[in-house]
């Protein structure tokens, strides 16, 4: 279990960065033929992209719902989500190729994704007793203190280095 870190934390990155957020809907839940090689097709990815952070992979957190399951990502840039998406080297492409033979047209499984291009100063985080999450997970955890104590503080800072 993540170690919780009293107190209050920010992220701090001086880069821009890219949160891609993707999701699955298991639409027919008794189509397991369809569904199940999509759902489980994102556990190779994340472990190929944990083992090389040099393709630009910075962290990801999983949610689970009851028809859904989504990822939000974050990557250091567009350029090295879109390298990784169609690279045939990569366990996406083959993937993707896969889920459009044999699940696209049946409509038992959903899939969609959202791409955000975030530049320095334009992004905000608070995480009060937490463990490291999200884009401080990421990037770096840094107390929320002095100038960095209000979401305001935040991002004027941010903005002005």
């Amino acid at each position: 279990m993540a170690r919780v870190m009293p107190g209050r934390f920010t992220a701090r990155t001086d880069e821009p960065f890219v949160v891609f957020i993707i999701g699955l809907r298991i639409n027919r839940f008794r189509d397991f033929r369809k569904w199940v090689p999509t759902a489980s097709a994102m556990g190779p990815m994340l472990r190929e992209l944990y083992r090389h952070p040099e393709k630009g992979f910075l962290h990801a957190q999983t949610y689970l719902g009851w028809r859904e399951v989504m990822l939000v990502q974050y990557w250091r840039s567009f350029e090295d989500l879109e390298h990784f998406a169609r690279s045939p080297e990569d366990p996406h492409m083959p993937a993707w190729q896969r889920f459009n033979r044999e699940a696209r047209q049946s409509g038992s499984v959903g899939i969609w994704h959202e791409t955000y291009l975030i530049e320095p100063g334009h992004y905000e985080a608070i995480y009060a007793n937490m463990p490291e999450f999200g884009l401080a997970k990421a990037t770096e955890h840094v107390p929320a203190v002095g100038g960095r104590e209000t979401a305001r503080r935040r991002l004027l800072r941010e903005r002005q280095t």
